[in-house]
């Protein structure tokens, strides 16, 4: 009998692609290279600097600058902490909980998005684009329940300074990637 192993995740270090997709499973957008900072059993902690960026019409761009990305298994929302001269900005999704397969970690992007900037101002992005959709798509009930709930949850984390809305998280993860890059060069002489 052969047994196979169970697969291992991406470990510190490791660079993973990430994918977005929309309600009806189409290709939303494609962060080609992000750098693994830390994986647990419900949450994966990224870096992407300079990064491809693939819309879902084609349309190719490059990240400005670094930004730290958290995902989670249980929320309904992922964070990109955007590290700009001004201070942090924050972009929040609010989207399925991710999956990760050997091809990228996924999920499902349900439209509505929050920017918080350095001074603290937030702003509810894209309800529109929520209404059009959910329609469009017919977004059942309880999709449209438990996004609201999440976004009180994610209001609440950034009114808290919870996890990575608090500047000693964002310190320690963009020194362990600026670590993880000397480390790769010093490897490469």
């Amino acid at each position: 009998m052969v047994v196979d192993k169970p697969s291992r995740g991406p470990r510190e270090g490791d660079v993973i692609t990430i994918k977005s997709y929309k309600h009806d499973g189409s290709l939303h957008r494609t962060w080609r290279d992000t750098m693994v900072l830390k994986t647990s059993e419900n949450a994966i902690i990224g870096l992407n600097d300079h990064t491809l960026v693939t819309e879902d019409n084609g349309r190719r761009w490059v990240t400005r600058e670094p930004a730290i990305v958290y995902f989670h298994k249980k929320y309904w929302f992922n964070i990109i902490a955007m590290i700009r001269d001004n201070g942090v900005s924050y972009y929040c999704n609010l989207a399925t909980p991710y999956v990760l397969d050997k091809e990228a970690l996924k999920y499902i992007d349900y439209d509505l998005d929050i920017k918080v900037f350095p001074s603290g101002e937030k702003h509810l992005l894209d309800a529109d684009e929520y209404a059009t959709h959910s329609q469009k798509w017919h977004y059942p009930p309880e999709i449209d329940r438990i996004l609201k709930d999440h976004v009180k949850i994610l209001v609440d984390w950034i009114n808290e300074g919870k996890g990575p809305f608090s500047q000693g998280y964002i310190d320690v993860w963009y020194a362990r990637y600026q670590y993880l890059m000397q480390q790769r060069l010093n490897d490469r002489r």
